[in-house]
């Protein structure tokens, strides 16, 4: 049996691009969860990975609607492979089924978790060199911490000029339009940290 697993990390955000993707694999149940990565309790995973039986799939859009970290990623795969069952993420390609797919997994998972860790050094190192200059950053009214982190790092991204505003979206869990507003914002924010008006 192709179980789908589709996860957005807050309530308005829409699943039916990852579930759109999921029926074209075959999936014959998918289980959707609106919930955090970050957070451990996830009751649609741990019923779907309840369920398993060997020779099963379960199939994700992309490896970070699954876990968010490498070490969340390699337990939650390991349950599944433990149950006989087998992992596909349809956008990095990997599936466990053949030993080519686990070691793709590996590669990938390590990529991911790298380029997470790269963005949050770079927005860290921005912040403590304006603070630096004397200048204490704040988010604009209406914006939510969590958010200004976001958009923070969906500017970093555009700027980098690896991927266009649809994948930025896409790996950030935004809409293209919110996408584009966030990027707006922390261009607003950082051009008036650049003038001392923050």
């Amino acid at each position: 049996m192709r179980f789908g697993y589709a996860r957005v990390s807050t309530q308005d955000q829409n699943l039916d691009l990852q579930k759109d993707e999921l029926l074209k694999w075959g999936c014959n149940q998918i289980l959707e969860e609106k919930l955090s990565g970050k957070n451990r309790d996830r009751p649609e995973l741990e019923k779907l990975i309840e369920m398993l039986r060997e020779g099963d799939f379960i199939i994700v859009w992309k490896l970070d609607r699954l876990g968010r970290s490498l070490k969340d990623l390699i337990e939650i795969v390991g349950e599944i492979q433990n149950k006989g069952a087998n992992f596909i993420s349809t956008q990095d390609g990997i599936n466990t089924q053949s030993a080519t797919g686990r070691f793709t997994f590996n590669i990938f998972a390590s990529l991911a978790e790298f380029e997470r860790e790269i963005i949050r050094e770079r927005t860290l190192a921005g912040l403590t060199a304006a603070r630096a200059r004397g200048r204490m950053g704040g988010r604009p009214k209406g914006i939510s911490f969590k958010q200004m982190r976001l958009a923070q790092s969906a500017l970093l991204l555009y700027e980098n000029g690896d991927k266009n505003v649809k994948e930025i979206g896409e790996q950030l869990g935004l809409s293209r339009a919110t996408c584009y507003r966030y990027i707006e914002l922390a261009k607003d924010q950082k051009q008036k940290a650049g003038r001392g008006i923050l």
